[in-house]
């Protein structure tokens, strides 16, 4: 008992209840879970141009009905409305330091590896440096199975320290772009995200490239999404047209905290809509 007794005194003197709860009009004071900040050693995973030249080369050869940007028609009209994001970033860029852009969704099948991949293949065609697309949805990775790339090793290795940075890493070979999949399968995704050498992942990456396009997990479906919108420059929010509810919307953001928003993106507009508006305007310019 004189233990219990001495426990509470302790709790009493340091500001807390009994229950373990702060006294009221107080709240907690939230450390590291390894303890301060400032007695963790500095994390530097020195990513630099040179890497690049190590990467392997993967040509760019998307599955049948991946829906990708098809090079050899550049005026067809999905690649005229990814090049619209394109110019909208760009501009963005100019005004604010943004190079790493989260792309998520509230939920599953609304279109958030369709637009990010889609947009980082338009990017690359326009950027003066380097575009990396990377596969952080490490619960349900697709972006392999749509470019026909081995998932690994990717960023899972990489972060576990199974590989450095350019063996992780793939060249499209023709393009300006560099891809990051997946990696190895992982029981613990959110813990492997919320390492440091995540954070530090982020911000030495635009040394390189000058854009850095992420692929997430939806926000409604789990955190990941949450804590890597927090890492980046900004985060694009994708919502199909005729499924995704106002409702989810909301709560999307919401858990957002509408930090970094960059916009959203309509996804799924009638194919006939697009192709009046745009087929009309080259058709007048023969």
């Amino acid at each position: 008992m004189n233990r219990v007794h001495d426990a509470l005194r302790r709790a009493e003197q340091a500001g807390m209840s009994p229950a373990g709860e702060p006294p009221s009009g107080r709240s907690p004071e939230l450390l590291p879970v390894n303890g301060p900040q400032s007695s963790l050693p500095p994390v530097r995973l020195n990513i630099h141009a040179g890497m690049l030249g190590d990467a392997l080369p993967a040509p760019y050869d998307p599955a049948e009905q991946s829906h990708l940007l098809d090079l050899n028609n550049s005026h067809e009209t999905p690649a005229e409305e990814f090049r619209t994001l394109r110019t909208r970033l760009n501009h963005l860029q100019t005004l604010q330091p943004l190079h790493t852009v989260v792309v998520t969704s509230p939920s599953p099948a609304e279109g958030k590896t369709f637009t990010a991949v889609n947009l980082a293949v338009a990017q690359s065609h326009l950027a003066e440096t380097s575009v990396l697309l990377a596969d952080f949805d490490l619960r349900r990775p697709a972006i392999h199975k749509l470019l026909q790339i081995e998932r690994s090793p990717g960023l899972s290795d990489f972060l576990t320290g199974q590989c450095n940075f350019s063996q992780a890493l793939r060249r499209v070979e023709g393009m300006n772009l560099y891809f990051l999949p997946a990696g190895s399968p992982v029981k613990n995704a959110l813990e492997l995200l919320n390492m440091r050498q995540t954070k530090v992942l982020f911000e030495e990456l635009p040394r390189v490239f000058n854009w850095a396009i992420f692929d997430t997990p939806p926000l409604l479906f789990s955190a990941d999404a949450n804590l890597l919108s927090t890492m980046a420059d900004g985060t694009v929010l994708v919502v199909k047209i005729g499924s995704t509810t106002f409702d989810n919307v909301a709560r999307a953001m919401q858990s957002l905290c509408e930090n970094n928003v960059l916009g959203i993106v309509a996804n799924g507009a009638r194919a006939s809509e697009l192709y009046s508006k745009y087929t009309c305007y080259y058709s007048k310019m023969d």
